[in-house]
C-alpha cells in the first residue's frame, strides 16, 4: 500500500479502537502507527488521525493546544444549529432558495466538515457532499457512519450522500452518482485571511496548513454553472471580490459573509 500522505498517520487512542483504525488506515492509503503514544517516534510526522472511543479525530501534533478535530452531526453547535438556527429562515435557506416548497438536490462542491450540507438536508435538501482532501473526506465519511445510527439524525443522514473527488475535475459526478440533475450547487472555498484579522479559529489553522489555499477555486464557477439547473450559491468573506472575478446575479450580506448568488433559470412556483 502506497502511503499519499507521508506526514499523517493513524493511530488508536484505546486498544478497543485498533481494528477501526486499521480499516480506515487501509481504506483511505494511509500509514498506520497503532498506539497514538508511537507518534513520537516519527519525526516526519505533523498530523495524526486518530480513532479515540470510535470517533475519528485529526490533531496538529505540533500544535497540541489547538485539541482535536471530528466531525459530529448529533452533537454540539451543529445540533444547535439545527433546533434553533432559524429553519428555512436562514440566510442559507434563502440563498438556496428553499421556499415555495422547492427542496433542491444540492451538491456541497466543497464540502469541508460537512455542517452546511447537513443543514440543508435537515431542511429536505438531498445532498451530495463532495471532497478532495482524503483526510477530510475521511473525517466526512466517520461522522456520516456514526450519524447513521442516531435515531434523532438517521433520517437526515439518508438524504446525503458522500463523493471523495475533486469537483473541479469531477463535478458531473454528482449527477451520475444520485442519478438526477444537480438543482444548486454550493461553493465556500478557503479564501486566504487578512494578516490584520484575528487569530483564525482552530479548526481553520488546522486546515490552512494541512491542504493550503484553495489557489484554484475560480476555476470552479464555470463546471458549477455548467451543471446546476437553477443556481450557484458562492460563500464569500465580506471583503472577498466574487469568485473568478465575476459579478453574482444577486448577494446575500452578513456581517463577516455573504451569499454571492448565480442564477440560471427561476425556482419553480410549487
Amino acid at each position: 500500500m502506497t502511503n499519499i500522505f507521508p506526514t499523517i498517520a493513524v493511530a488508536y487512542v484505546h486498544n478497543s479502537d485498533a481494528e477501526q483504525a486499521k480499516r480506515i488506515a487501509k481504506k483511505w492509503q494511509l500509514h498506520y502507527i497503532g498506539d497514538h503514544k508511537a507518534a513520537a517516534k516519527f519525526s516526519h510526522l505533523e498530523f495524526l488521525l486518530q480513532v479515540n472511543d470510535q470517533y475519528l479525530e485529526l490533531c496538529k501534533l505540533n500544535e497540541p493546544k489547538l485539541g482535536v478535530i471530528k466531525v459530529d452531526f448529533v452533537e454540539g453547535a451543529v445540533a444547535h444549529r439545527r433546533k434553533f438556527g432559524g429553519g428555512r429562515g436562514q440566510d442559507i435557506a434563502k440563498a438556496i432558495g428553499l421556499k415555495h416548497g422547492f427542496t433542491p438536490h444540492v451538491l456541497d462542491a466543497t464540502a469541508g466538515l460537512g455542517r452546511d450540507g447537513f443543514l440543508l438536508a435537515s431542511l429536505g435538501c438531498q445532498v451530495t457532499l463532495m471532497e478532495r482532501m482524503p483526510i477530510v473526506a475521511a473525517l466526512l465519511d466517520d461522522g456520516l457512519t456514526r450519524a447513521e445510527l442516531n435515531h434523532s439524525v438517521a433520517d437526515i443522514i439518508s438524504n446525503i450522500k458522500l463523493v471523495h473527488a475533486s469537483s473541479i475535475e469531477n463535478m458531473n459526478l454528482a449527477f451520475t452518482e444520485q442519478n438526477r440533475q444537480v438543482d444548486v450547487i454550493y461553493l465556500d472555498p478557503m479564501y486566504p485571511h487578512r494578516e490584520k484579522s484575528a487569530l483564525v479559529k482552530k479548526e481553520m489553522r488546522v486546515f490552512q496548513s494541512l491542504v493550503g489555499e484553495d489557489l484554484d477555486a475560480d476555476g470552479l464557477l464555470a463546471p458549477a454553472l455548467k451543471l446546476a439547473k437553477y443556481r450557484v450559491v458562492v460563500k464569500r468573506p465580506s471583503y472577498a471580490p466574487p469568485l473568478a472575478d465575476k459579478p453574482p446575479s444577486m448577494s446575500i450580506k452578513m456581517k463577516k459573509n455573504r451569499f454571492d448568488v448565480y442564477v440560471n433559470q427561476a425556482i419553480p412556483k410549487n
